[in-house]
């Protein structure tokens, strides 16, 4: 086994057996890890972290050869985002962010600008009195990072460049021209604003993009869109989506 040092992010946690846990972590060194904190449970002073969902870690942990699943002998806190944790609905958007990040990223696969962002979004929402916008800006953030976005810059299926009018198509993944739209009867008309959003924020910092405005009728098409397109290809709707809508609706 070979040691190694980085900062990680938690993204979930479960109980193992009577006195561990597993966790996993999206680190900025080593992408998404998954790791065992033995004897967490019964000598909380082992570690200097309750590795709770979201904090932010400094962690040393023995990599093993034949499986995913490595030993974490150091798990120190950096930053417990305590401001989120006093807000229940800012508590369910670290919550997706954290369950959008576990799905959308393979194991072990190193990405810093992706683990940068998710660091920049708790941050944001720590602070933001809107922290609605901080997910839809983290949403179209991660999709563009990871290689996942929707095909907006030009017609996803011929190439030409969109000057007019185009319909968004879940199951090809972009919009579609003129020309174009037979190929999906299903695909859905989308406001130019819209695409002019997503590409925006797309080609800015979180930072910069929580300055620019969104009207309501952009605002609940995004919602529509991102939404719509994460559940088609994820194949499922993110549990902690459930409880954000729900949440909304209270």
């Amino acid at each position: 086994m070979s040691i190694h040092k980085t900062e990680g992010i938690v993204l979930k946690k479960q109980d193992f057996r009577e006195t561990s846990l597993i966790a996993n972590f999206y680190t900025r060194d080593f992408g998404k890890i998954s790791g065992i904190l033995k004897g967490i449970r019964t000598d909380i002073a082992k570690f200097a972290s309750t590795v709770e969902p979201f904090s932010h870690n400094d962690i040393i942990f023995y990599k093993k050869i034949n499986s995913s699943l490595h030993l974490i002998s150091q798990c120190e806190e950096k930053n417990n985002f305590s401001g989120i944790r006093q807000s229940v609905f800012k508590i369910s958007s670290g919550s997706f962010m954290m369950e959008l990040l576990d799905k959308i990223m393979p194991q072990e696969e190193k990405n810093e600008d992706i683990f940068d962002l998710a660091l920049a979004a708790l941050k944001g929402l720590e602070t933001s009195d809107n922290p609605h916008k901080i997910i839809t800006i983290f949403k179209i953030k991660i999709l563009a990072l990871s290689g996942f976005k929707p095909h907006l810059d030009s017609c996803v299926c011929c190439g030409m460049r969109i000057n007019g009018q185009s319909k968004f198509s879940l199951s090809l993944g972009g919009l579609l021209c003129q020309r174009c739209i037979h190929k999906d009867i299903s695909a859905r008309s989308i406001y130019r604003g819209t695409v002019a959003t997503i590409l925006h924020i797309e080609r800015n910092t979180l930072q910069d993009n929580l300055t620019l405005g969104m009207n309501p009728e952009i605002k609940k098409e995004l919602d529509l869109i991102l939404n719509s397109f994460l559940n088609f290809h994820l194949e499922r709707e993110l549990k902690s989506q459930k409880v954000l809508d729900k949440l909304k609706i209270d």
